[in-house]
């Protein structure tokens, strides 16, 4: 994440915990590995609060584009989302979609 300036590290947060609602609930293991990113040195107490925001409900859909990802930051991305869909040992089949979808929309946004 050191890569990412501040207003990318939100986006981070903010796609991973959208798509950490995807299947309309936050397992306890996606809960406390976001809170774990969360509580790095790269955010703030301001972040905190809104990342825990997103936590209790999902950010706006206009606000996770994935063509506003930089290029040279979208594996990142897809890294970071994948981890969090994976830490509670499985993946729902409407998460395994909308990565696909995901991964798809960042391949070909230019």
């Amino acid at each position: 994440m050191k890569e990412l300036d501040h207003a990318q590290r939100l986006q981070l947060m903010e796609f991973v915990c959208s798509f950490a609602w995807t299947d309309l609930t936050i397992a306890d293991e996606e809960r406390k590995l976001i809170e774990e990113m969360a509580n790095g040195p790269e955010f703030d107490d301001t972040d905190r609060i809104k990342i825990r925001g997103w936590l209790e409900s999902p950010p706006p859909i206009d606000d996770v584009d994935p063509t506003r990802i930089p290029l040279e930051h979208r594996q990142q991305f897809l890294d970071a989302i994948r981890q969090v869909l994976r830490a509670d040992g499985r993946v729902a089949n409407t998460e395994r979609d909308s990565l696909a979808i995901f991964e798809e929309l960042v391949r070909t946004a230019k």
